[in-house]
């Protein structure tokens, strides 16, 4: 994958990553995969920390 060249592609690419930890929390809740979603709890976080951070990780 290419490396970010501005801000509005690098939120992009972290709403990228909510979406895919979203869709694969669905599954594992129906599974009752308690370990995965505990993961996947923790990766939220981490990309949320990130896509929300004031001031931002990159300026334009």
């Amino acid at each position: 994958m290419p490396v970010p060249t501005n801000e509005k592609e690098y939120n992009g690419f972290l709403f990228d990553q909510l979406s895919l930890i979203e869709e694969i929390t669905e599954v594992a809740q129906k599974e009752n995969a308690t370990a995965t979603l505990s993961v996947l709890e923790k990766k939220k976080k981490q990309v949320e920390r990130k896509l929300y951070q004031q001031p931002p990780l990159i300026s334009g």
